[in-house]
């Protein structure tokens, strides 16, 4: 890969992500096509939404909506996008307030105060027009604070034309550039794109670069968790509805307006439980070496899935046809996650920890399943939002 040189600052390290074939997850699954992931935690922040954060903010300067020295950002978030603001902001000397629902981790809510940004917590299960929801308390304090600014990554257009002119022509360019061989074919052509669904700017806007300049043909798949009510028609949201669920940044309880629905735009759509979300992260892992967060792991069950069904089942035995799946963010932002503990540290003895076990003569796998469980169990109470010792009160120090 050619040297991009110095670069003036952070912001110009987001984006132009690797876009990596995951041919071991191909092979275990009996897939002949080319199965490709867009990896977004090698971005400068970590995650996709870096994209649309830098675009907001350079947008609203453009426009003379951000005033240096007077505006206040302030953005309702699942985490990756308040990253990506603190990061702009920090870089581009704004004071900048995250609201955030209790459920996202702790790591998220640790990379946010360590980039200087405010943090509020607010109830998980706050419907989102109500005044105690992410959305409804930024609201209050944009009315305020003084120099308060909501960029509203729910509505502001340019959450879908950062993927439209930055993700979609990144994944069009590897794909069109690598070329095809006997030994890795190519149709030259994104085949299928499939990412999962939260406000929707992702796969809106990089389906439109595809479609618009690459291949009308090209089928798009959104992935939606169950319990959200994104996906088309509603009645695949029936199941399940309004139950909560453990993946973070995916799923909402209302359609954002950046989100289009429009079959022209997502062609499919796929409901997805945390269970196989998480087991795909594993595969992420353990198969590729791609250290994921659990809405790459829905995104990837998604892509699967659909290529068994009837009308991926050609796709999937078609050599040389693309499939792209959006990785969106890393587990940095998961690993006191119960979830990830358990996937991680729980996992089945593998034969040469048992020859390890036998060698130092004692069987350390009962010992490592009840630390396990201890971990993830005392991690788990410690985040809860009840609890004393959240990160946004005083530390055991400092009360001593």
């Amino acid at each position: 890969m050619a040297s991009r040189g110095v670069l003036n600052n952070a912001l110009d390290a987001v984006g132009n992500t690797p876009l990596i074939r995951l041919d071991r997850i191909a092979k275990a699954e009996g897939l002949q096509c080319n199965l490709l992931g867009k990896v977004e935690y090698t971005s400068a922040g970590g995650s996709v939404k870096d994209r649309i954060a830098k675009r907001m903010v350079e947008a609203a300067e453009k426009e003379g909506k951000l005033i240096p020295g007077k505006s206040v950002v302030i953005e309702p978030t699942s985490g990756n996008t308040g990253i990506g603001l603190a990061m702009a902001c920090a870089v581009k000397g704004y004071s900048v307030i995250i609201t955030m629902p209790n459920k996202m981790s702790l790591e998220k809510e640790a990379a946010l105060r360590a980039l200087g940004a405010e943090v509020v917590r607010t109830p998980t299960e706050a419907a989102w027009d109500s005044p105690e929801s992410h959305i409804g308390v930024a609201q209050r304090l944009q009315k305020e604070i003084p120099g308060g600014i909501i960029l509203d990554q729910y509505r502001n257009v340019n959450n879908p034309l950062a993927h439209e002119y930055t993700t979609g022509p990144e994944i069009i360019e590897a794909v069109t550039s690598t070329p095809s061989t006997l030994a890795q074919p190519s149709s030259g052509k994104v085949d299928v794109f499939v990412a999962g669904a939260g406000t929707g700017g992702t796969v809106t806007g990089i389906s439109r670069a595809i479609k618009k300049t690459h291949n009308p043909d090209c089928v798009v798949v959104a992935v939606d968790p169950k319990g959200s009510i994104l996906a088309f028609p509603d009645t695949l949201n029936a199941e399940g509805k309004g139950a909560q669920y453990i993946v973070e940044g995916i799923g909402y309880d209302f359609i954002p307006d950046v989100l289009s629905r429009d079959p022209k735009d997502v062609n499919a759509w796929l409901k997805t439980s945390d269970e196989e979300s998480f087991e795909a992260v594993r595969k992420l892992m353990r198969l590729e070496g791609l250290l994921v967060g659990g809405s790459s792991g829905s995104a990837l069950s998604g892509a699967l899935r659909w290529l068994k069904s009837e009308e991926g089942r050609k796709v999937a035995q078609t050599k040389g046809a693309n499939v792209v799946v959006l990785l969106p963010d890393g587990i940095r932002n998961y690993m006191s996650k119960p979830w990830f503990l358990k996937l991680a540290l729980e996992a089945e003895p593998s034969p040469l920890a048992k020859q390890i076990s036998s060698i130092l003569k004692e069987d350390s796998s009962s010992e490592v399943k009840r630390d396990v469980d201890g971990l993830a169990d005392g991690i788990a109470k410690r985040t809860q939002p009840d609890e004393e010792n959240r990160p946004d009160n005083l530390d055991e120090v400092s009360r001593s």
